[in-house]
């Protein structure tokens, strides 16, 4: 008769100690845990059920009312990311760029309430895009670079919570290729 190895010859992935650690909140403005309730924020209408925030097509007028993390970053002028869009190339076509990031922003919106655009700021020949979210400049970013090219350069801060997308592009690639 046989005996068996009872000995595995690696731990099981669950017994391991990496997979007990909790995963470190730096975001500022995440709860640190649900609320007990469901909550509506006054200012953008979301609704917090289930401790995510969400769009309801029903009227939520009874719950509590609580400011939703995005609001609250708007409120604080506090952008968790920030996309700067620069070059000539910008330049003659900045409306359809700033037209394009809008609309990313849009579809990211009907899904995650949180994931907004707080302004649009211009100076200095550049056009800087804060938002709410370090998700959202990553999806702008990388919007405007496969539809128009140019450099993206892509910083992520994990200790304050932010990330920073740079998009430049100086001239036609058609024009350079001709030269």
């Amino acid at each position: 008769m046989k005996t068996r190895d009872i000995h595995r010859a690696e731990p099981r992935h669950d017994l391991m100690k990496q997979h007990h650690k909790q995963e470190e909140v730096h975001d500022p403005y995440k709860p640190r845990k649900k609320p007990a309730e469901p909550c509506l924020c006054p200012q953008c209408r979301a609704v917090d059920l289930g401790g995510r925030w969400q769009w309801t097509k029903e009227k939520h007028e009874e719950l509590q009312k609580e400011l939703c993390p995005a609001c609250q970053r708007i409120h604080d002028n506090f952008p968790a990311g920030e996309v700067t869009l620069s070059g000539g190339f910008f330049e003659r076509h900045k409306h359809e760029i700033i037209e394009l990031a809008r609309n990313t922003e849009q579809a990211e919106r009907e899904e995650h309430p949180l994931q907004r655009i707080m302004s649009i700021d211009e100076a200095g020949g550049k056009v800087t895009i804060k938002t709410t979210d370090i998700h959202l400049p990553r999806r702008i970013g990388h919007a405007i670079f496969d539809a128009y090219k140019g450099d993206l350069d892509t910083h992520y801060d994990k200790e304050g919570y932010f990330v920073r997308l740079t998009w430049k592009r100086e001239q036609d690639y058609l024009l350079a290729v001709g030269k």
